[in-house]
C-alpha cells in the first residue's frame, strides 16, 4: 500500500499538467504541492504531538486511576466478604448455642414441672387417702352407732309390743339376745 501511494505521488509530479488543475482546482496543481505537503506535515505532527504529549497521558492516567480504584474496591470487597463470612459463622454459632441453651432450659423446666406435678399429685393422693380413711372411719363409727341405736330401738319396740300384746314386760336380756341374733342374720344375708 505505501508503494502504491509513492508511485501515484511520483507520477503526478512528473505529469506536467493535470486536468483538474487546469479546470480550476489549485490543490491539484503540482506547484502548490510542496506548501500543501509542508502544512499537512505541520498539522499532522502538531496533532500527533498533542495526542501523544497531552491526551494519551491524561487518558492513561485516568485508566490507571480507574484500575487502582477497581483493585482497591475489589480488595475492600474481599475484606468485607471475609468479615461477613466470619460474622455469619459467629451468628450461626450463636444461634446453635441459643438453640442448645433453649432446649436445655426447656428440658429442665419440663423436668421441674413434672417433679412439681408429681409432688402435688402425691400430696393430693395422701390427702384423698386421709379423707377416705376419715370417711371410712366415720362410716364405721356411724354404722356401729346406728347398729347400736337400731338394737336399742328394736329392743324398745319389741318390749313395747310384748307389753301391749301380752300385757307384761318381757325379759330384757332375752329380748336383747333375740334382737342381736336377728341383726346378725340380716348381716349374713346382706354379705
Amino acid at each position: 500500500m505505501p508503494k502504491l501511494s509513492i508511485v501515484l505521488f511520483a507520477s503526478t509530479l512528473l505529469c506536467g499538467s493535470l486536468f483538474a488543475a487546469e479546470a480550476g482546482m489549485p490543490q491539484l496543481d503540482p506547484k502548490y504541492w510542496a506548501s500543501q505537503s509542508f502544512w499537512l506535515i505541520i498539522i499532522f505532527l502538531s496533532i500527533y504531538l498533542l495526542i501523544d504529549r497531552i491526551f494519551i497521558p491524561k487518558i492513561k492516567g485516568n485508566i490507571d486511576t480507574r484500575e487502582d480504584k477497581i483493585r482497591k474496591d475489589l480488595e475492600e470487597a474481599k475484606i468485607f466478604k471475609e468479615e461477613a463470612e466470619k460474622k455469619l459463622k459467629m451468628y450461626k454459632e450463636l444461634i446453635d448455642a441459643a438453640k442448645i441453651d433453649s432446649k436445655k432450659v426447656l428440658s429442665e423446666s419440663r423436668q421441674k414441672l413434672n417433679e412439681d406435678i408429681q409432688i402435688k399429685k402425691t400430696n393430693i393422693q395422701k390427702e384423698i387417702e386421709k379423707e377416705t380413711q376419715k370417711a371410712e372411719d366415720e362410716i364405721k363409727k356411724l354404722k356401729t352407732e346406728s347398729l347400736n341405736k337400731i338394737n336399742l330401738v328394736s329392743e324398745d319396740i319389741v318390749s313395747s309390743l310384748l307389753k301391749e300384746i301380752f300385757g307384761e314386760d318381757g325379759n330384757k336380756s332375752s329380748i336383747k339376745a333375740t334382737v342381736s341374733e336377728v341383726v346378725k342374720q340380716q348381716k349374713v344375708k346382706k354379705t
